[in-house]
């Protein structure tokens, strides 16, 4: 099934999560607690799952494996990842005919970030390029990322959306937003979007912030602003891990609870493979999911 019929035949907000695949040598552990976790996640029937996918060849081989893994065990439509500057076009092709034949029609087209060595080929110089080699290729449903506040590498927000208006035009049929901490940035981030033109529905990316390592890496993620609140809390409980488990949690309920009121197209929760968590931030917002 295309996705993109949900955000028509629905009359809620899309609910969807970001799973990481198992590594190829992962333990047996390591792989009882990934059953352990889409076990947990699909009894919150999300609308869709997206698998993350990687330039390494294993790594791409199992975020297949385990996006049709998700589809046919359990009955829930799967978004493969493919990164534009970690490809070149024979992968592309081949990974496009691999997911085929697995029944998988939905495909999030990434620029992805370039590797240190660069650029594995410039066949896809932007996610657009990518976008439409997909459509030539097959069939599928595209989806394509954004970002509130702009892109790192971007000179300001509109000059951003004016390139975003392109990857739609492309054939991008809908848009999963980069994770944000202030609500507010994606509401203005939304009315430039619909006053550009752009008029596919818009996913809310929320990433629950709940250990000092998530922390750590907020701080070097650039583009990505702090309100003062979100820092007040990190400042607070970043020496109690408990404390600052269940704020982070409270804390993405909060904007969820906002985005909900406010009428979002969907929300994409990014687990970070932490079922509990995500089982915790809906059942805080089940009732005013379905109200």
């Amino acid at each position: 099934m295309k996705i993109n019929q949900l955000f028509k035949e629905k009359t809620r907000p899309v609910i969807s999560f970001e799973v990481f695949p198992p590594r190829k040598n992962a333990t047996a552990a390591s792989l009882k607690r990934m059953g352990e976790t889409l076990d947990v996640l699909s009894g919150l029937h999300p609308d869709f799952v997206s698998v993350t996918f990687g330039a390494n060849g294993t790594i791409q081989q199992t975020g297949l494996a385990t996006a049709s893994y998700i589809r046919k065990t359990y009955g829930i439509e799967t978004v493969a990842h493919l990164p534009a500057a970690q490809l070149a076009a024979p992968q592309i092709h081949q990974l496009l005919a691999d997911l085929k034949n697995h029944g998988i029609e939905n495909i999030l087209a990434l620029r992805g970030d370039i590797p240190a060595s660069g650029r594995v080929s410039n066949d896809f110089p932007h996610a657009c390029d990518l976008v439409r080699y997909i459509h030539e290729c097959g069939d599928f449903n595209v989806l394509g990322a954004c970002y509130p506040e702009g892109h790192p590498e971007s000179p300001d927000l509109p000059t951003d959306i004016h390139y975003l208006k392109d990857k739609v035009d492309a054939g991008t049929s809908q848009l999963i937003s980069q994770l944000f901490f202030d609500n507010q940035v994606f509401y203005d981030f939304v009315d430039q979007a619909r006053a550009t033109g752009i008029q596919v529905p818009i996913e809310a990316g929320i990433m629950p912030v709940i250990n000092q390592h998530q922390i750590e890496r907020m701080a070097t993620m650039s583009g990505v602003a702090l309100p003062e609140k979100f820092t007040t809390m990190m400042a607070r409980f970043q020496d109690n891990p408990a404390a600052m488990r269940e704020a982070g949690i409270a804390y993405a309920v909060d904007q969820i609870i906002d985005l909900l009121v406010h009428g979002v197209d969907g929300i994409h929760l990014y687990t970070m493979d932490n079922a509990d968590v995500a089982k915790r931030i809906f059942a805080a917002t089940e009732q005013v999911l379905h109200a």
